[in-house]
């Protein structure tokens, strides 16, 4: 058994009084998904004190028990096999990471990336609406339940005799899939662990709120939903409201006076009376249903005269959860990024930057075409934050990233019933989650033929229409799109639209690649480096350092844009933070990290490199311009002065 204390105000893991101010969470795993959730587990560290154990089965069960018994847990969390042991033995609320659809379906999408026949091995049941999703994914899919690791293994032994090479499944089924050499893939996302957080957290405050509140129970009781009773104390029924009666089985004559443990023994009382002590948010399972039940004494005059009984439908707590995570989720809908932190002084650059300007003070749609990597959603979330719609939801999508099928309902929303699968009460598409706000189609060029159909009718109607649905629904919605593609190619090939194409080409941005702004290049790397420096806790001095890398940085062409200049600062810091000072530094060891620096350069030719050669080198790349030279080497004018004049002293 391993055990890890989290907090962030002690880290690393470490003993310490838990604090009586934060929910006391204990989240009981496996090793492959505990390791998974840790930077979940980061994120809520401060808000919660959270114990995090690697416990499987039986012993996950002990160690719940011990943990109770102690009195040091509020609730757990934990997924799978786990989950349902620790809810079918314990008298504890246990928040369950669920396995999402989405989340088996983004895991599928990564096995196909390496084979075309996946083995799933899962607990509990199979799901049988994967044989639809392995037509739309064009794999062959074998799956099997198991309910112990002896079932798990067995399962997994026929898969691995079939020859499949991809597993997916939970942590015992990764770990045993890593073991044999095999690809092993975690159904589970971060947005799950999340969720199953989130839950926990609720528990945990409703047993909190709930501590002590029935010391007064008379005259109450027929005002609350929940289903409340009381004993007193001979463990006799003395009240019950109208949700407690209806979740009763039928019993002779009244409940009234009728000891608890002969009707509903489930339900007992009697170790609260015993002990007089408060059962706090326990979750169990009663008339086929989860509850978080409240066991609580009653007192007159200090002593115990009865209990009262509280039950809490688990499944009202999680769709609460989710209806406000979901509002949470729209409020984030958000654009970060302004103008004022787009860097650039390139010619180029500016006159991009003053286009997006002039478009954001109008409504009308934009196409915004550019190579991979130069920024195009940065300039779609700035463009959004100068317009009139600031305020309103952004929303973006990479129309590259999803099947057809999934890009369609992401999209345009569907409702109840639409397809196997679909979520109670249906689902709104992004454009009414944009509704007001912008939407930006990240890789509009990547959308299917039969989607353009659909997007160039929401353009010309500004209407959407749900899967599922006759009923069309207006929007409000302006839309920004994106492409590294030659969409008038696609055209003379019949892959893309013509009349979509005109549609979205209202205002066109194009953006340089950045070996056309080579000018923007020192300060994007020294900000860059800087920042990551600064995240790295690193103390040595970001432009002194990278002075020596920037003619290097400036003479490399750049064919993955910002997105691989932010790739290889981040590099670049990472090997500076060994250092304390510049004067430590070994550039040429640097090679071999970013290789794409060094090419046709000589071993040690960058630690050797005089100061001649590196001043001359960057007046030459800056056209014999001494701003831009004195910016490629990281130091200012009058020091790039100083140096010329050390260098050729008859020039001026």
């Amino acid at each position: 058994m391993k055990q890890f204390n989290v907090s962030l105000r002690h880290w690393p893991p470490m003993k310490a009084a838990r604090s009586p101010a934060l929910p006391r969470l204990c989240f009981l795993s496996y090793r492959q998904i505990r390791e998974f959730a840790m930077p979940v587990v980061a994120e809520y560290a401060q808000r919660a004190d959270i114990e995090v154990v690697d416990g499987t089965f039986g012993g996950a069960l002990a160690i719940a028990r011990d943990r109770i018994d102690r009195g040091v847990v509020d609730a757990f969390v934990s997924a799978g096999s786990n989950a349902s042991i620790l809810r079918a033995g314990l008298e504890a609320p246990v928040a369950t990471i669920q396995l999402g659809g989405f989340d088996l379906l983004q895991a599928l999408i990564e096995a196909r990336r390496i084979a075309s026949r996946v083995g799933i091995v899962m607990y509990g049941a199979t799901i049988p609406e994967l044989d639809a999703v392995k037509d739309l994914l064009n794999i062959e899919i074998v799956q099997y339940a198991y309910q112990t690791p002896d079932d798990a293994r067995q399962r997994f032994e026929l898969l691995r005799r079939q020859g499949f090479e991809v597993i997916v499944g939970s942590s015992l089924v990764v770990e045993l899939a890593q073991e044999a050499g095999l690809h092993g893939l975690l159904a589970y996302s971060l947005a799950s662990v999340r969720k199953g957080f989130e839950d926990a957290m609720e528990l945990a405050r409703v047993a909190r709120l709930e501590a002590g509140r029935y010391e007064q129970l008379n005259g109450v009781l027929h005002n609350l939903q929940e289903a409340v009773l009381a004993v007193n104390e001979d463990h006799r029924i003395i009240a019950a409201n109208p949700p407690m009666r209806q979740l009763m089985r039928p019993v002779a004559g009244s409940l009234l006076g009728q000891r608890l443990d002969a009707v509903e023994p489930e339900l007992s009382l009697q170790a609260t009376l015993d002990s007089g002590t408060e059962e706090r948010a326990a979750v169990q399972r009663f008339g086929q249903r989860d509850w978080i039940v409240n066991r609580t004494p009653i007192r007159e005059h200090g002593q115990v005269v009865g209990a009262a009984l509280t039950l809490y439908d688990a499944r009202r707590i999680q769709e609460a959860d989710t209806s406000l995570r979901m509002q949470q989720r729209l409020r984030q809908s958000t654009a970060r990024y302004r103008f004022e932190h787009l860097i650039g002084a390139s010619e180029s650059f500016r006159r991009a930057v003053a286009t997006a300007q002039r478009f954001a003070h109008t409504d009308l749609t934009v196409l915004i075409a550019g190579e991979s990597g130069v920024g195009k959603e940065l300039f779609a979330q700035a463009i959004h934050n100068e317009s009139a719609r600031t305020s309103r939801p952004f929303v973006a999508v990479n129309c590259a990233s999803f099947p057809e099928a999934l890009l369609e309902s992401e999209l345009f929303g569907y409702e109840e019933g639409a397809f196997t699968g679909s979520r109670r009460g249906g689902r709104r598409g992004l454009f009414e989650a944009a509704h007001t706000g912008t939407l930006f189609l990240d890789e509009i060029g990547d959308m299917p033929l039969a989607l353009q159909t659909r997007l160039l009718r929401v353009l010309q109607e500004r209407e959407i229409t749900r899967l599922g649905s006759n009923a069309p629904i207006p929007v409000n919605v302006r839309v920004i799109a994106a492409t590294h593609q030659p969409l008038q190619d696609m055209i003379a090939e019949r892959r893309f639209r013509q009349d979509l194409y005109y549609r979205i080409n209202t205002l066109r941005l194009t953006l340089p690649p950045l070996r056309e702004r080579r000018e923007d290049i020192a300060p994007l790397a020294q900000s860059l480096v800087a920042q990551c420096l600064q995240r790295l806790q690193a103390g040595i001095d970001a432009r002194e350092a990278l002075a020596p890398l920037l003619p290097r940085l400036v003479a490399h062409d750049w064919p993955g844009n910002v997105r691989e200049l932010e790739n290889i600062a981040e590099r670049i810091a990472v090997f500076l933070m060994q250092f304390d000072t510049p004067q430590q530094i070994r550039y040429d060891d640097l090679r071999h990290d970013c290789p794409e620096l060094f090419e046709g350069l000589p071993a040690a030719a960058l630690d050797s490199q005089p100061l001649e050669e590196r001043v001359r080198e960057a007046m030459r790349l800056a056209g014999g311009n001494r701003q831009e030279a004195a910016r490629y080497l990281g130091v200012s004018r009058s020091t790039l002065w100083r140096w010329l004049r050390t260098i050729e002293p008859n020039e001026d």
